[in-house]
């Protein structure tokens, strides 16, 4: 034990030596909040939403105008051809299309010719939908009763707008923001959170190199105990990391989490054992401190992009979102995301075991690895 704790104390002065690792294992981890910040900060309730009119009907430009009416929503006619371009960069958060034939389907009863582009994901669509669904499903109630009759449709459409109808209105928070705003703040830190594992564990490869490693092997100390102390520091470095950022983002920047602080220190603290294992599995088929950050480049940063922590899964090919499925970095932002739609972790088992699964792979490919190791470099 002794041996143990003297050897995490060693660790932790390699690690935090001079200011510039304190900075990079205790600060980083506040840029994802910033980078969060400085995206979905700025964004107040106001909505853009775009509007390509294929349909020259009067349906269409009646259901356009009651987009207009709707508060919050700021509608802006456009053409075809400037969609992605707009869809893209941002300048509006969705489009609805109105293809040729939607009033006629209205009319008939079974709307249809109408499609609904974002990129935001269901901040957007679900707002959208939400208020423009009701409203055909209004109108084909009438084209069913007018049995697709234009003139006794326009007579009872009449009718309908000029109703006196008595209703009440009640304003709810939109948590859809702060929800986007802290699952990237999340991304950001499980991509640090690996590198930060890799560079810790790295520590192995540079003692090895400079001789530290067998003038330790050559005291009591053994090289699972030594193994182990790197664990446990790596371990507490990334629990570190966690608290940083759950504080400044629930007490410093006032974002609702969304989700009980405990639950997300848990999940994350699940993930940090990930992010270790997978540090140990580089570390375990690396010879050298460079081929070691060449395959810390190759696994980590493409796996981040893939499993929607920078962006919207959502936005991806199928068969880009098919691979993100046997990424733990996806599992880990799905079962935060859940966490925040309400779900309890009884009913997430398959998700944390899923987590606990590849944390285990990870440790045994790595003992393996180290165990099967018979030069001079071996590890245990």
């Amino acid at each position: 034990m002794k041996d143990t704790l003297w050897l995490m104390s060693k660790t932790l002065r390699t690690t935090f030596r001079n200011k510039k690792n304190i900075l990079l294992y205790l600060v980083t981890p506040l840029v994802g909040i910033l980078i969060a910040l400085v995206a979905y900060g700025g964004q107040d309730s106001q909505m853009t939403l775009g509007v390509v009119n294929h349909d020259d009907d009067s349906i269409a430009t009646e259901t356009i105008s009651f987009l207009k009416g709707l508060d919050h929503i700021q509608v802006k006619e456009m053409q075809a051809d400037d969609v992605k371009e707009h869809v893209i960069s941002g300048k509006v958060d969705g489009v609805i299309t109105f293809e040729q034939g939607y009033s006629e389907s209205v009319l008939a009863g079974e709307p249809e010719h109408i499609d609904l582009t974002s990129i935001k994901g269901e901040s957007v669509t679900s707002f959208v939908k939400s208020y423009l669904y009701q409203y055909i499903d209004n109108l084909t109630a009438l084209g069913k009763a007018a049995e697709g009759d234009p003139g006794t449709f326009s007579r009872m459409y009449n009718h309908y707008q000029q109703a006196d109808f008595q209703f009440e209105t009640t304003t709810l928070e939109d948590s859809s923001t702060s929800k986007t705003m802290t699952l990237s703040a999340f991304g950001f830190l499980i991509m640090i959170m690996m590198m930060s594992a890799a560079n810790l564990a790295e520590i192995i490869l540079a003692e090895k190199e400079n001789r530290t490693y067998f003038r330790l092997l050559s005291t009591p100390i053994t090289a699972r105990k030594y193994i182990f102390s790197n664990v446990l520091v790596n371990m507490m470095v990334m629990l570190v990391q966690v608290v940083i950022t759950l504080v400044f983002l629930s007490y410093v920047f006032h974002i609702d989490l969304n989700v009980p602080f405990w639950k997300a220190f848990v999940v994350m603290a699940i993930f940090s054992l990930i992010s270790v294992g997978l540090s140990l599995v580089i570390v375990a088929f690396s010879n050298s401190r460079s081929a070691s950050n060449a395959l810390t480049n190759l696994i980590i940063l493409p796996t981040v992009m893939l499993s929607g922590c920078f962006w919207p899964v959502e936005v991806m090919p199928k068969s880009i979102q098919k691979i993100s499925e046997f990424l733990p970095q996806r599992w880990t932002l799905d079962t935060l995301t859940k966490l925040q739609d309400g779900s309890t972790f009884g009913s997430l088992y398959l998700n944390l075991l899923i987590l606990f699964a590849f944390a285990a792979a990870f440790f045994l490919v790595a003992i393996y690895k180290f165990s099967r190791n018979n030069s001079t470099k071996s590890f245990i």
